[in-house]
């Protein structure tokens, strides 16, 4: 990242297709979080036109209205109207839902280490999946996310504003955004170009939406970013009536970057939506994050990516690496095995260090998991840099990265 470059990430409204399929899987496992804080849910949701379908696994001892709650969650969005091609009230809904497998659970409600007498004393439940997590953090904003991200969500975030508001009464929910940051010597420079493509009324004219966003969203979000040389594309295809899920079908899930760090650092695969907390794609991610936020604001590194990995059915992970990317106050092992000892990163540990048995999903489905500053998200919490400084007893000898 020591050089000039471009770089460019995207987020998108809470009407997008994708957007949509994820709050409707999130509202689903924030009501049954509510009656049963232990439940197990994977909550899928595919949306095209004039249907709304959920499937999954889900294992609960409480009920739920789920087609209800669908339709709560198009009308909160903003597709209220037949002639947006999607309306609350008149889409089908359409479920299909079994239990979690048997086989996983037994190794989700008791970790591998208990049943085979490894670790006796361990607390735990073990994971619910295989695989790999990524946390990052840096220091291009006082959230500690990459700019890029930063300000597409928050254009993204005006552009919902302004329909809701009716400040632009011409919009409708769908919506996309995106920004090019220049970067010289591995930092923000400039913004280059802001793309918007936003769903509108058949009536409105490109010269009435490209003054209303340019004036209303672009400069205010931009701020100090703002600079006339900004090239400024708006709805380049020159009309976007046709949009929601009757324009593209919606999955869960299939936002994953922009969910993330808008392709900045690197991604498991994992999505996050719909999934209770066993599910190490979600939990484990978040856990990543609050490690590697917290790494930054101690001041052990500018800029900091770490992986977890784990095995189903094992409480502890199987590996931990951490990527400071020269900027370290310590070799990059060293920032390992003070992430580990500072942070409990097994499964249970996580869940109830960061209190995710609670009804806080649903927030998160729209404008990105990290780096929130409206809403109260607790792996966004800096409660872990005096920990983290008092064992950071660094060698005289160890390099002292970029900070």
């Amino acid at each position: 990242m020591g050089k000039d470059f471009k770089f460019t990430s995207e987020s998108v409204t809470k009407g997008h297709p994708d957007k949509v399929a994820d709050q409707i899987s999130d509202a689903i496992l924030d009501k049954i979080l509510a009656q049963d804080p232990t439940a197990r849910v994977a909550a899928e949701t595919v949306v095209t036109t004039g249907l709304a379908l959920v499937a999954g696994e889900i294992t609960t001892g409480c009920y739920i209205d789920i087609p209800r709650t669908v339709r709560e969650t198009i009308r909160d969005v903003g597709y209220v109207r037949a002639k947006m091609g999607f309306d609350a009230d008149t889409v089908a809904v359409l479920t299909s839902i079994d239990e979690q497998s048997a086989d996983i659970a037994q190794g989700v409600d008791q970790a591998w280490e208990i049943r085979t007498g490894q670790d006796g004393e361990l607390d735990g439940v073990g994971a619910g999946d295989q695989g790999m997590v990524f946390g990052f953090a840096c220091d291009e904003t006082p959230e500690l996310m990459p700019l890029p991200i930063s300000l597409a969500h928050a254009l993204a975030r005006r552009l919902d504003e302004t329909r809701q508001k009716e400040i632009l009464p011409f919009l409708w929910p769908d919506g996309k955004t995106q920004v090019t940051v220049r970067y010289r010597d591995g930092r923000p420079q400039a913004v280059d170009t802001v793309l918007i493509s936003a769903q509108h009324r058949p009536e409105t004219t490109e010269a009435e939406l490209a003054e209303g966003l340019r004036e209303t969203v672009i400069k205010p979000v931009l701020g100090p970013w703002w600079q006339p040389t900004v090239r400024v594309l708006i709805n380049p295809t020159g009309r976007f009536v046709i949009g929601g899920p009757q324009g593209d079908a919606g999955l869960t899930g299939r936002k994953i970057i922009v969910d993330t760090y808008g392709g900045y650092a690197r991604h498991g695969g994992g999505a996050f939506s719909g999934k209770d907390p066993t599910k190490v794609d979600r939990s484990a991610s978040y856990a990543a994050r609050w490690a590697a936020k917290n790494v930054v604001a101690a001041g052990l590194a500018s800029r900091v990516e770490i992986q977890i990995a784990y095995a189903i059915g094992v409480a502890r992970p199987v590996s931990i690496m951490v990527d400071s990317f020269g900027t370290g106050k310590a070799d990059d092992t060293q920032l390992a095995d003070w992430v580990s000892r500072v942070f409990d990163l097994r499964p249970l540990a996580v869940i109830r260090a960061l209190q995710l048995r609670r009804p806080i999903f649903l927030q998160t489905a729209a404008y990105g998991h990290f780096g929130r500053t409206d809403v109260d998200l607790p792996w966004e919490a800096t409660n872990r840099v005096e920990e983290l400084q008092s064992v950071a007893v660094i060698d005289p000898t160890a390099k002292a990265g970029g900070l």
